[in-house]
């Protein structure tokens, strides 16, 4: 009897073992990525195996358009990707769908994201000269959103903004080079380029750049699921940004293969700078908020917790 108590405790004690030494379930990060300069910290740490040193894994899914993006992540077939808050915003207006974890670029005082250009040849010299003027915007975005404030900002009344949707950047970069739009705001590095085209650069971001960023954002389930991981994969994504950051030109090449930057700039666009770990303030969340819901994009109320999650930062 002895014998055989003895054999089922040590049974116990290698089975129990086993149990403990099981790794954690392994689940493979799917990011919606369009080819923007936003992305390349992710590419970074992909391509340098950061998220492999992190113990992530990481699968990268091109996209064409944002709504092809928010349609991956609504049908759960993409698990994070970088957007804006508007974006997070109209994932989560019936039930919190995302939350923005991270920025992934910000405008600084020197460093713009978006500019107003004007067509050469508009008659458009200064700011106050684009009032009562169309400017081609996407609308329902950040770029409609970032054109209203730097207007506003610059003192111009409702009735002096004026904007008309052109979603796709090609073809409002067409149009401002034709000069059927007087105006255009334009994300870099195509305001760059079409300013090597002949267009005139009016107005940008770094005038107030509090109100311009991109970010990264996991659907909620997976955050609630495997907060872990999510970590692991902000932690990969922190140490590429200061990789890029201390040797910016190391990565002109990557930036120019991943077609972030379009051929013409590929000898002449420098690398920009990415911000550190951080996310969108409450104040900054509230501003997004009510524009939206002024011009009627937004019918409820969010709350900035269910949209904006601090805590997974390194």
């Amino acid at each position: 009897m002895k014998k055989h108590l003895a054999f089922w405790w040590l049974a116990l004690i290698l089975v129990t073992g086993c149990t403990l030494a099981t790794p954690a379930e392994k689940i493979t990060i799917r990011v919606a990525l369009l080819p923007i300069l936003d992305g390349l910290p992710i590419v970074v740490a992909q391509q340098e195996g950061l998220f492999k040193k992190y113990n992530v894994q990481v699968e990268l899914i091109p996209v064409g358009s944002a709504p092809e993006r928010d349609q991956l992540i609504a049908a759960g077939q993409a698990d994070a990707m970088i957007n804006e808050l508007t974006s997070v915003m109209f994932l989560n207006k019936e039930t919190p769908q995302v939350q923005a974890v991270r920025f992934a670029r910000t405008a600084t005082t020197d460093q713009a994201l978006f500019r107003i250009l004007a067509a050469k040849g508009a008659g458009i010299q200064g700011v106050s000269d684009l009032k009562g003027i169309a400017v081609g915007v996407s609308q329902a975005t950040v770029i409609e959103y970032l054109t209203q404030r730097l207007l506003e900002q610059q003192g111009f009344q409702a009735g002096e903004i004026q904007m008309v949707s052109v979603p796709k950047i090609p073809d409002r970069m067409a149009l401002l080079a034709s000069g059927e739009l007087k105006a255009a705001m334009l994300p870099e590095p195509f305001s760059t380029l079409a300013e090597q085209q002949g267009a005139i650069p009016i107005l940008d971001d770094t005038v107030a750049p509090e109100y311009s960023f991109s970010l990264i954002s996991f659907r909620k389930a997976v955050i609630d699921q495997h907060p872990q991981v999510v970590k692991g994969f902000l932690a990969a994504v922190e140490e590429a940004t200061q990789r890029i950051n201390a040797d910016p030109q190391k990565y002109s090449t990557l930036m120019v293969d991943q077609k972030m930057v379009p051929a013409p700039l590929a000898e002449s666009f420098r690398v920009p700078t990415y911000p550190l770990k951080g996310v969108p303030t409450a104040d900054q969340f509230a501003d997004a908020l009510a524009w939206a819901q002024s011009k009627g994009y937004l019918k409820v109320d969010l709350v900035y917790s269910d949209c904006v999650n601090p805590n997974l930062l390194p």
